[in-house]
């Protein structure tokens, strides 16, 4: 790196994404707080740098003072923090994903912190009709207004071990008769790999010519929503699962429904998301133009769905999809849209 950090903050750091970034940054010889309503959450971080180095704390991200005290006497503050549901009545997505977005920003630059990263996400439009999505370009307007020089990042779908999107799906392709295609399957997406969103981050952080930047993040292929779905269950060694149309108004009923069931398996507001397509649009940098070569779905997933096989990973041979001629893949063209590999 050409920076060296000597401490850093990394909100939200106890997720998925963040425990990828943590263990790059600890790499470098940082310190690194980690703040969170639960600090236990965050225990198993420690392991991932020398005694002492990683340390989670208990930390209000409504509470002015409690964020200033976290980020006191840091050079570098990353904010992972993102719900894709509401709950209570202070976890609401503008509270969470604009309001204590801006409080983290606006404390990082009255402590003089040299850099500040910003995870939004692909989609973010202050004119959608999903309330996730408005949220998440106020936190935007609101970073870059309070820190000028953040540098923010859009991914679209995030996949690894422990994503929430290819596990629970491969789960409920156990348990479920049948897996639900909402609006026919058609919206498009561009999953992105975990590991690659943390080497961006890194990169980022290697380089003052990201400031201020905002950079979309995804694969290196576009697929549609059903496609998504026929790779798990073929990945899952269930490729003749059953798949259920279900139109987005019959979707949102019972959204209204399962908001409310543990899990929150889906909300209105999801379906209003999945109405729009989830692609890089092509008007920001990426991947790429950090020097990363994004990593294919295919790749990956045999890693770790492979438990949801009967018999594991040596049941039998998982089945193998070639990157060129993947038949559910589209290379995304101008438009972020996607055309035929």
């Amino acid at each position: 790196m050409v920076y060296r950090y000597r401490g850093a903050v990394v909100f939200g750091g106890s997720g998925f994404l963040g425990r990828h970034i943590i263990q790059r940054l600890a790499k470098t010889g940082c310190v690194i707080r980690v703040p969170s309503r639960h600090p236990a959450d965050g225990f198993h971080l420690r392991t991932l740098g020398v005694p002492g180095q990683i340390v989670p704390l208990a930390t209000n991200i409504h509470d002015d003072q409690v964020v200033a005290a976290a980020v006191e006497g840091a050079d570098l503050v990353i904010n992972l923090i993102g719900i894709l549901a509401p709950s209570g009545k202070k976890n609401t997505f503008d509270a969470v994903q604009a309001e204590a977005a801006a409080r983290i920003a606006r404390a990082a630059k009255a402590a003089g912190v040299e850099r500040y990263v910003h995870m939004s996400a692909l989609g973010a439009d202050a004119n959608s009709a999903s309330a996730y999505a408005r949220s998440k370009a106020a936190g935007e307007q609101a970073v870059l207004a309070a820190f000028p020089e953040a540098t923010i990042f859009r991914p679209s779908i995030v996949f690894g071990p422990s994503d929430n999107f290819f596990n629970r799906f491969a789960h409920m392709a156990r348990v479920l008769p049948f897996l639900p295609l909402i609006g026919g399957g058609h919206t498009r997406f561009q999953p992105v790999y975990v590991g690659d969103v943390a080497d961006a981050v890194m990169a980022a952080l290697s380089t003052t010519e990201s400031k201020g930047k905002t950079y979309e993040l995804g694969g290196p292929f576009t697929y549609s929503f059903k496609e998504l779905l026929q790779l798990t269950v073929r990945e899952i060694g269930k490729p003749k699962k059953w798949m259920l149309n279900i139109p987005f108004g019959l979707a949102k009923l019972q959204g209204a429904i399962l908001q409310y069931l543990p899990g929150k398996l889906l909300t209105p507001d999801q379906v209003e998301l999945l109405k729009t397509d989830n692609v890089v649009s092509g008007r920001y940098p990426g991947l790429p133009d950090l020097g990363i070569d994004p990593t294919a779905a295919e790749v990956i997933l045999p890693t770790y769905l492979d438990k949801f096989r009967i018999g594991g990973r040596y049941a039998q041979s998982s089945p193998q999809v070639a990157r060129p001629s993947a038949p559910f893949a589209t290379k995304p063209d101008a438009t972020g849209r996607g055309g035929a590999v």
